[in-house]
């Protein structure tokens, strides 16, 4: 059979639809018509596949027990609730406004995409020596935590013990915490089962754990790479310039690596809020309140890649983030194959979301920025 032989409507499937430009029917016309048509469904069907497919890098956010109003969900990944604690039994787990975890955990509902964590400690959250150290009280706060997991539909657990051996946050600590964490994150791991995250905060030195230990039983680690000095240093700078004090967060990066944790359960903590000068700034203040006030101004360290605010001295009294040192940190994520991103917390961002927004562009699509 020729084409000839075959029904006109067949030959030409848009007959009577499109007409030529001479105003009378045209095969080639039609050929290039229904070409257009095909990419535009092509197309269509690609982006679909997109929208439906999982972020890259994850994006994890601490929603406080304490903060007021829901988080917007676009940009978010996982959100970790803040905070639950050691029970005073040392055996089960205590929720912090335990309704507004509920309120939390519903969101899932609107974004079945989301992460719902709940995150245990904090600083001054005390009872993970005494219940670490117990095999039978550290089985039965594993299984309380497998329990909570199930009947409020969440995600997973993020243990923050501030810190393992170090009783400087007010809390009980012995030299066997070390080891007892370890054996913790196995208990939990192996009540949370496979299908439930396991996941840990963790400041940017690496002395508290012994990480070949914990590796294998979390699926990713968020690195508190803030407060990492007071003015007049930054508490967050990237990398080392003269006033970034101790540490870095490359630096604290780099340990990480060299600790033998993967890349990819690497998440890097940033802040949402600065420390000020004593007797200029309070010591902490959230990104939305940050502003210099008379004969001060806003600088920028190139090196650090970090924003702060002088005094009419040239002096930093306040350390802080912006969206140009989270676009550049956003950049350093994607550079070293880094899971992620994560912020402490939510409420501390602008009103508009600045911050937030400013890691949606620029970890989810980045563009191109000032090279360090």
């Amino acid at each position: 059979m020729t084409i000839e032989d075959t029904p006109a409507w067949f030959q030409y499937p848009c007959r009577g639809v499109f007409l030529g430009y001479c105003g009378k029917f045209c095969p080639k016309f039609c050929f290039y018509v229904m070409s257009r048509i095909l990419k535009v469904i092509l197309a269509s069907f690609l982006v679909c596949l997109t929208c439906g497919a999982k972020p890259t890098h994850r994006v994890v956010g601490y929603v406080t027990s304490w903060s007021q109003g829901m988080p917007e969900t676009d940009i978010l990944t996982t959100i970790n609730y803040a905070f639950a604690h050691v029970n005073d039994t040392f055996d089960g787990i205590r929720i912090d406004n335990p309704s507004r975890l509920d309120s939390i955990a519903s969101l899932k509902r609107s974004a079945p995409g989301l992460e719902v964590l709940l995150s245990v400690g904090g600083w001054g959250s005390g009872g993970f020596s005494e219940m670490a150290s117990d095999s039978l009280k550290r089985k039965s706060f594993a299984e309380a935590c497998r329990n909570l997991v199930d009947r409020l539909g969440l995600d997973g657990i993020d243990i923050d013990w501030e810190y393992p051996g170090s009783s400087a946050a007010g809390i009980s600590s012995s030299r066997a915490d070390k080891n007892n964490f370890s054996l913790l994150m196995r208990d939990l791991r192996q009540a949370l089962g496979e299908d439930n995250l396991l996941t840990m905060a963790a400041p940017a030195t690496v002395g508290f754990y012994e990480f070949r230990d914990v590796i294998p039983y979390v699926d990713f680690i968020n690195v508190m790479a803030y407060d990492l000095n007071r003015p007049p240093y930054h508490h967050s700078s990237l990398f080392r310039s003269r006033l970034s004090g101790d540490m870095t967060a490359d630096e604290g990066i780099r340990a990480h690596l060299a600790a033998g944790i993967p890349s990819g359960k690497l998440i890097l903590g940033v802040p949402f809020y600065g420390h000020g000068k004593k007797g200029v700034f309070p010591d902490f203040v959230d990104f939305s309140d940050i502003r210099p006030e008379k004969k001060m101004k806003e600088e920028y360290d190139k090196i650090a890649c970090v924003p702060y605010i002088v005094d009419k001295e040239g002096k930093l009294v306040m350390t802080f983030e912006n969206e140009r040192s989270i676009a550049r940190k956003c950049r350093y994520v994607l550079e070293n194959g880094l899971g992620g991103i994560m912020f402490w917390e939510y409420g501390g961002d602008a009103p508009d979301h600045s911050l937030l927004r400013a890691i949606g562009k620029h970890l989810m699509t980045p563009a191109s920025e000032e090279r360090h």
